[in-house]
């Protein structure tokens, strides 16, 4: 039997993102790849509302069509998109432990909901909102914190397509997942995102996303891959 990570039916994974596209962006390919073998993917997007207008529509209407449009097409079992105001979005103290407390227990879509096997989050790098998902998701499976729920075995860490154009790009990625047949499904997923997509040479352009995609295969003598730090892999 196919796995992917050592993962199989009825495990499940939890994608944690800190916009709706990072999920696609960062791992789109693995997502496909996870869901093409039976194995549940639940995404988590928080979010800031920003209250830029596309026609007369919020961007949080635009931005929650395309998240759903896009979890659809990558075959996501359940997903949420929660939205954080903008005031606590930028300073007040409340906001690093309402993240941790969607991460832990929110509704539908967290871990005590979806119990995962693996938990996949941004790797940090240099958007502030990334850094502080980050941090809250580490918080969320720190051992010993939650003794009555099992710690996912395996907790890795995606980048961004600007992540992965800083100096800090050759940082540690030591997981790297074969998405060369899955590639046609993360562009149609990234083709959702239409509000979040750039022209090509922008990091956020297909060109350059696939391209990135490409080098990572590369290095493994594969046509196309997805690059994880590694955080926590436990073998049973």
């Amino acid at each position: 039997m196919f796995t992917l990570f050592g993962l199989q039916p009825p495990d499940r994974v939890l994608v944690v993102a800190a916009h709706p596209d990072d999920e696609t962006l960062g791992m789109g390919g693995t997502i496909a790849a996870l869901t093409d073998a039976g194995i549940g993917v639940d995404v988590l997007a928080v979010a800031c509302t920003s209250g830029v207008m596309h026609g007369g529509v919020s961007d949080t209407e635009v931005r929650s069509r395309e998240f759903d449009r896009a979890c659809t097409v990558l075959q996501v079992a359940r997903r949420r998109l929660a939205w954080i105001d903008t005031d606590r979005a930028h300073g007040l103290p409340s906001w690093p432990a309402e993240i941790v407390r969607l991460i832990e227990s929110g509704e539908e879509v967290s871990l005590a909901a979806s119990r995962p096997a693996a938990l996949f989050l941004p790797a940090g790098g240099h958007h502030h909102d990334h850094r502080a998902v980050h941090a809250a998701a580490l918080a969320a499976v720190r051992p010993g914190h939650r003794p009555d729920r099992p710690l996912p075995k395996l907790v890795a860490g995606y980048d961004g397509p600007e992540d992965r154009c800083w100096s800090t790009a050759d940082a540690a990625r030591p997981l790297v997942v074969d998405i060369s047949d899955y590639t046609p499904t993360k562009t149609k997923a990234l083709r959702c995102y239409a509000s979040q997509l750039r022209d090509d040479p922008h990091p956020r352009s297909l060109a350059k996303v696939t391209a990135l995609d490409l080098a990572a295969g590369a290095v493994i003598g594969v046509q196309a891959a997805e690059r994880f730090a590694l955080y926590r892999m436990v073998a049973s």
